[in-house]
C-alpha cells in the first residue's frame, strides 16, 4: 500500500468528521493513515457515531450463494472463468427457494441471493425465483448478481427485489483496468446508477490493499461513493488466490481494513456496513472486531453444505454458519456478548439519511 501524506492532521480530520463540515480527499487519508494510538480513537469515535445513529442492532442477512459460475475474469477472484480447478455448482431454482424459505423459517428478515455472473439465470428464471421467494416468506431480497442491463433490473424490482449489492472494487479507471481485463469501469458505473434509478437500495464496495492501491485511491473512492448515494458499503481485504494472476500479490491488513471501516461510518453515519467474511478470514474474531468500530450487519451464510466450500472467491473462506437451530443461537449469543442486540424485521436503509456526515 502506497502511502499519501495527508495535508491536515489526525486531530483535524477527526475535528471535520464529527463537527459538520464533512471529510474531504485529505481529511479521509489522515484518517486512514493514523497510526496505533490515534487508531483507537478513530475506531471509538465511529462506534459512538454507529450507535447514535443506527443504534446497537445487528442485522442479519441470510446469505445463499446459489452459483459459482461467472462469465469474467476479475485478476483477483477465484470463481474467475479461467480457473479450471473449480468445482462448479448451481442450485436450482427449486433449491434457491427452499433454502430461502429455511431461512425465514429461522428468523431471517433479509435473504441475499450472491452468485458469480451467471447467464444461466436469465431474466425470467431470477423473476420467478424472486417471486417465489416474495410470496411465501415476505422476507427483503437482496442480489448480488453482477451486471445486467436495465430492462432485467427492472423486472428483478417488479418481481419483489430490494436491493442490490455491486461493488465498484476500485474507482481508478487504470487499476480498474489492469484488475478487470474484460470488464469496464464506466460500464459498472452505469449499471449503479440504472439500480439507484430503480428504486432499489444500492450497496457498493472496495477492496482494501489491491496491487497499485494507494491511499488517495481509497479516499476517492469514498468520496465517489458518498457522492452517489450508496446505501450499504461492503469492504474487505484483498486476500490473493493461488489460482488467479495476483497469487504472488501481497494481501492486504486487517488494520488499515479496520480504520476504512470506521472512516465509512463518520461519512456514512446511516448506512448499512457489514462485517465482512474476509475481515474474519484474514484475522480470527476480525468481524468482532469490524462491529465495535463502526458495522452493524453480518450475513451468516446459508448455503447448502454440500458445496459451500466451492464458492471460492478467496483461499481459506470462513462463513458464519447458521444452517442449524444451535449455531443461529451461538451467533446470537456472540452478537450479544458484544453488547448489541439482534435486529428485527427487514432492515431498511433511511434512504433520506443518506450522504449526511
Amino acid at each position: 500500500m502506497v502511502s499519501s501524506s495527508p495535508t491536515i492532521s489526525f486531530d483535524e480530520a477527526l475535528a471535520q468528521a464529527t463537527d459538520g463540515r464533512g471529510l474531504d480527499e485529505h481529511g479521509i487519508i489522515a484518517l486512514l493513515d493514523c497510526g496505533d494510538a490515534d487508531s483507537e480513537r478513530l475506531f471509538a469515535t465511529a462506534d459512538e457515531v454507529r450507535r447514535r445513529f443506527v443504534g446497537n442492532d445487528v442485522h442479519l442477512r441470510a446469505l445463499i450463494e446459489f452459483s459459482n459460475h461467472c462469465r469474467k475474469n476479475c485478476d483477483y477472484c477465484g470463481i474467475r472463468a479461467r480457473n479450471r480447478n473449480v468445482s462448479r455448482y448451481r442450485l436450482s431454482p427449486e433449491e434457491v427457494v427452499s433454502t430461502a424459505r429455511q431461512a425465514a423459517d429461522s428468523g431471517f428478515g433479509t435473504v441475499v441471493l450472491q452468485s458469480g455472473e451467471d447467464a444461466w439465470f436469465t431474466r425470467d428464471r431470477m423473476a420467478c425465483i424472486i417471486r417465489a421467494i416474495k410470496t411465501s416468506t415476505g422476507m427483503a431480497i437482496t442480489l448480488g448478481v453482477g451486471e445486467r442491463d436495465e430492462g432485467t433490473y427492472r423486472a428483478w424490482r417488479d418481481a419483489g427485489a430490494d436491493r442490490f449489492l455491486l461493488r465498484i472494487e476500485t474507482t481508478d479507471p487504470d487499476l480498474f483496468r489492469r484488475l478487470h481485463p474484460d470488464d469496464d469501469l464506466d460500464a459498472r458505473k452505469a449499471c449503479l446508477v440504472a439500480l439507484r434509478d430503480l428504486g432499489y437500495q444500492v450497496g457498493s464496495g472496495v477492496m482494501v490493499g489491491l496491487p497499485g492501491q494507494t491511499l488517495q485511491t481509497l479516499a476517492r473512492d469514498v468520496i465517489w461513493m458518498r457522492d452517489f448515494g450508496v446505501e450499504m458499503i461492503g469492504i474487505g481485504p484483498f486476500l490473493p488466490h493461488p489460482e488467479t494472476p495476483l497469487a504472488q500479490a501481497l494481501p492486504g491488513t486487517i488494520n488499515l481494513t479496520l480504520r476504512l471501516v470506521a472512516t465509512l461510518r463518520l461519512v456514512f453515519p446511516y448506512g448499512h456496513i457489514p462485517a465482512t467474511t474476509a475481515m474474519g478470514s484474514l484475522l480470527p474474531g476480525g468481524r468482532e472486531r469490524a462491529l465495535a468500530v463502526g458495522a452493524n450487519v453480518l450475513m451468516p451464510n446459508m448455503t447448502p453444505r454440500a458445496i459451500r466450500d466451492d464458492y471460492a472467491l478467496y483461499p481459506d473462506k470462513v462463513g458464519l454458519d447458521a444452517t442449524s437451530d444451535d449455531r443461529i443461537d451461538d451467533l446470537h449469543n456472540r452478537i450479544l456478548a458484544l453488547g448489541r442486540t439482534i435486529a428485527k424485521g427487514p432492515g431498511h436503509v433511511a434512504r433520506h439519511c443518506q450522504g449526511e456526515s
